[in-house]
C-alpha cells in the first residue's frame, strides 16, 4: 500500500501519448540519481502505460493521493501544462445501483482515466485526492499516412522536465498534508 501514487499513464507507441509514461521514466530517473528530494516510503512512482485494470486495482489498494500523468486535450497550445482536480463524483456519470446506467467496458489494454475511476467508485474504492497532470499533446502519431508513432513532438518533450518539477510540488505538497492530518 502507498499513501501516494504517482501514476504514468499513456501508450508510447501513439506518439505524445507516451507523455506520461516519460514524465514518470524521467522522475523515477531523477530521484534514483539524488537530483530530487527523496519521497517518503510510501510514495509510490509507477508507469501503468495502458493498463487500466492495474491502475484500478492500485487505487483501490487504500492510496489517499493520486496524481495521474497523462495528456489532456483542452484546446492550449501543445506542450500546455494543466493541473485538473476531478471529483470522483465527476467521473462517475451515473450513480450507483441505477438499473439503466450504462456498464463499464474496461479494455485490459486500454487507458480510459474516467473509467478507472468510474471502476474505482464502482467497487466502492475511493481516493479522495486525485489530481491529473495533463500536457496538451500535438499529435498521436496518425498524421501523414503514419499508424502511430514512438517518441514525443517537439514541443511536448519540451514540457517534460517542467512537469517532472511540477509532480515533485504536487508530491511534496500532498506529504506535507497527509503529515500534518497524521499529527
Amino acid at each position: 500500500m502507498s499513501t501516494i501514487l504517482v501514476a504514468g499513464i499513456g501508450n508510447v507507441f501513439l506518439g505524445d501519448d507516451g507523455f506520461g509514461v516519460e514524465v514518470v521514466r524521467r522522475l523515477r530517473e531523477k530521484l534514483a540519481a539524488g537530483e530530487l528530494p527523496a519521497f517518503a516510503d510510501d510514495v509510490s512512482v509507477a508507469d501503468f502505460g495502458i493498463r487500466g485494470i492495474d491502475l484500478c486495482y492500485a487505487l483501490l489498494d487504500g492510496v489517499d493521493s493520486a496524481i495521474l500523468i497523462d495528456t489532456t486535450q483542452r484546446g492550449g497550445a501543445p506542450g500546455t501544462l494543466y493541473v485538473i482536480e476531478p471529483s470522483m463524483e465527476d467521473s462517475a456519470g451515473d450513480e450507483p445501483g441505477d438499473p439503466y446506467a450504462v456498464p463499464i467496458l474496461m479494455s485490459p489494454h486500454e487507458m480510459d482515466p474516467a473509467k478507472v475511476l468510474q471502476t474505482v467508485r464502482m467497487l466502492g474504492g475511493g481516493c479522495e485526492d486525485i489530481v491529473v497532470l495533463g500536457c496538451e499533446p500535438h499529435d498521436f502519431g496518425f498524421e501523414n499516412g503514419e499508424e502511430g508513432r514512438m517518441g514525443l513532438s517537439g514541443a511536448v518533450a519540451a514540457a517534460v522536465e517542467q512537469a517532472v518539477e511540477l509532480a515533485v510540488k504536487l508530491v511534496m505538497a500532498r506529504m506535507e498534508r497527509l503529515s500534518a492530518r497524521a499529527a
